[in-house]
C-alpha cells in the first residue's frame, strides 16, 4: 500500500508540470485534440487532484504545498490562455471595413463551425474557404453542398466576391473527401502506360474529381502534385509528406504528361488546379509538417529536372501555384521559399513570367508556425504571395491574420504588392467563382445541418 502511495505522488510530481505546459498552450496546434471535452477534462481533473490532496492534507509540509500549488496552475494557465485567444480573436472581428477588404482576399481558412466561418465570410475576413473530411464526417455530402452554397449566398448579400473553395483531391492517399465522392487511383498508378494512355486515363481522372468537386460548390483542388517521386524512402520519420507515394514519377516528361492531362480534366468542370509543392519536396528529407527543411540541389540542376514538370504545366493551363515550406538555399538561404522574395517575385515572377496566383502550403506546419509565423506572414505578401492557407487547425486563422494586421498598421506591408495580389486573385478566380457560385444556391436558413465538432476546430 505505502508502495502504491509513492508510486502515485512520483506520478503525480511528473504530471503536474506537463499538464501544465498542455493547459498554457491550449491553443497550439499540435494540441488540437485535447480541445472542447479535453480542455474540460484537464480542468477538471487538475481541481479534482487538488482536492485530493487538501483532503490528504498534502498542504502541511513544503513538498506538498508546493505540489498543491503545481496543480492549482493548469486551470489559471488555460484561463489565461483562452484570453489571450480571445482578445485576439476580439481584434479581428473588430477591424474595419476597409481593413478587412484589403486584407481578407489573402487568407484561405479550414474550418468546422459554420456560424464561425460564416461571420469571416461576411465580414470580409477571408478571401476562401477550404474543406476537408472532418465537414463531411457523420453527415451527408448533400449538407456540404447546402453548406457551401450558403456561404457563397451570404457573399452575394455582403457585396463580396464569391469564395475561393479548396479541396484536397489528389487520388491515392489523399483524397479527403472521399468517400462519399469517388475514391480513385494515385496518378502515379497511371505512370507504366503508354504515352497516350496516361493521357487518357489523367484526363478521365481530373474529370471525375472536376465533376464532382464543380457540384460541391468545389472551385480550387489543391491538386496534382509534381514533386519528382524519391528514389527511396526519404525519412522513415515521414509519417505526413509522404511524396514517395503521392508523386507521380521520377521522369520529368512523364510527370508534365499525366498532370497536364490530369489538369486539362478539372478545367474542363470549371475546376482550378493547384500544381505543388514548388520548388519541391522530393529530394527533401525532413517533415515541413513538423520541422525546417533545406534543398541544396542548384538551381540549375533544379531547372533541368524537378522544375521542368511546374513549368510545362503552368505554360498551358490556368493553374495556381502552391509555394512549400522549404528553404532553396540556391536562392535563398534565409527563408522558406513560401516566404522568400527571391524565390517568388525573382524565380516565379520575374525568370519564368508567371503572373497568375500564388499560394502557401498550409501555415499550421511547424516548419512555419514554429517559428516567426508573424514575420513569415509579412514576407509572404510583401514577396507576392496571394494566398496565405490557414488549413490544419483554422484557429489559427486569429493569430496569422493578427500578424498581418499588425503589419500593414505598422506599414510594414508591401501597399504595391498587395495591390498587384488584389488583380491577380480578380483575374484568377473570377471565372472560375461564378460558375461554381452560381450552379446552384441555397438560402442560409436551409443550413441546419452545419454543425460545431467541439474540437475547436473550424
Amino acid at each position: 500500500m505505502q508502495l502504491l502511495r509513492r508510486t502515485g505522488l512520483i506520478l503525480l510530481w511528473l504530471a503536474a508540470p506537463v499538464v501544465a505546459f498542455a493547459a498554457a498552450n491550449k491553443s497550439d496546434p499540435y494540441l488540437v485534440a485535447l480541445r472542447g471535452a479535453g480542455n474540460i477534462a484537464l480542468v477538471v481533473a487538475s481541481i479534482a487532484i487538488v482536492l485530493l490532496l487538501l483532503h490528504r492534507r498534502r498542504w502541511r509540509t513544503m513538498a506538498g504545498k508546493l505540489l498543491v500549488m503545481l496543480w492549482c496552475l493548469p486551470p489559471v494557465l488555460m484561463s489565461a490562455a483562452h484570453l489571450k485567444f480571445e482578445l485576439r480573436k476580439n481584434d479581428v472581428l473588430g477591424v474595419s471595413a476597409a481593413e478587412a477588404r484589403r486584407l481578407g482576399p489573402h487568407f484561405m481558412v479550414g474550418y468546422s463551425s459554420f456560424p464561425e466561418v460564416a461571420r469571416l465570410a461576411e465580414q470580409g475576413l477571408i478571401g476562401g474557404v477550404y474543406v476537408t473530411r472532418h465537414n463531411i464526417r457523420g453527415r451527408t455530402i448533400e449538407a456540404l453542398r447546402a453548406e457551401i452554397a450558403s456561404l457563397q449566398d451570404i457573399r452575394r448579400a455582403a457585396g463580396l466576391p464569391p469564395l475561393v473553395v479548396a479541396a484536397d483531391q489528389e487520388g491515392g492517399i489523399v483524397g479527403h473527401l472521399a468517400p462519399p465522392l469517388t475514391k480513385v487511383p494515385a496518378l502515379a498508378t497511371l505512370a507504366g502506360l503508354a504515352p497516350d494512355d496516361q493521357q487518357a486515363k489523367a484526363e478521365e481522372f481530373g474529370r471525375i474529381h472536376g465533376r464532382e468537386l464543380a457540384d460541391l460548390g468545389v472551385n480550387l483542388n489543391l491538386a496534382p502534385v509534381l514533386d519528382l517521386k524519391p528514389p527511396a524512402r526519404r525519412n522513415r520519420l515521414d509519417f505526413h509528406t509522404l511524396i514517395g507515394q503521392r508523386a507521380i514519377a521520377t521522369d520529368p516528361a512523364v510527370v508534365s504528361t499525366i498532370a497536364s492531362a490530369y489538369v486539362r480534366g478539372l478545367e474542363q468542370s470549371g475546376v482550378g488546379a493547384t500544381l505543388k509543392h514548388f520548388p519541391g519536396i522530393g529530394r527533401v528529407h525532413a517533415d515541413t509538417h513538423h520541422f525546417s527543411a533545406k534543398l541544396d540541389t542548384p538551381v540549375k540542376e533544379l531547372e533541368e529536372s524537378d522544375w521542368l514538370p511546374f513549368r510545362d504545366v503552368l505554360s498551358h493551363s490556368h493553374s495556381a501555384l502552391m509555394v512549400g515550406h522549404v528553404t532553396l538555399t540556391a536562392v535563398d538561404p534565409d527563408h522558406a521559399a513560401s516566404h522568400s522574395k527571391r524565390v517568388v517575385e525573382g524565380v516565379i515572377r520575374e525568370t519564368w513570367g508567371y503572373q497568375g496566383v500564388v499560394m502557401t502550403d498550409d501555415l499550421v506546419m511547424g516548419a512555419i508556425y514554429q517559428n516567426d509565423v508573424c514575420k513569415a506572414v509579412v514576407e509572404a505578401i510583401n514577396a507576392g504571395v496571394d494566398l496565405l492557407l490557414v488549413a490544419y487547425d483554422g484557429a489559427q486563422f486569429y493569430r496569422v491574420f493578427a500578424c498581418a494586421l499588425d503589419g500593414a498598421r505598422q506599414g510594414k506591408l508591401d501597399a504595391a504588392m498587395l495591390r498587384a495580389s488584389a488583380a491577380r486573385l480578380e483575374r484568377g478566380f473570377s471565372i472560375e467563382q461564378a460558375r461554381a457560385a452560381s450552379r446552384r444556391s441555397v438560402p442560409p436558413r436551409t443550413v441546419g445541418l452545419a454543425r460545431t465538432d467541439g474540437s475547436g476546430r473550424w
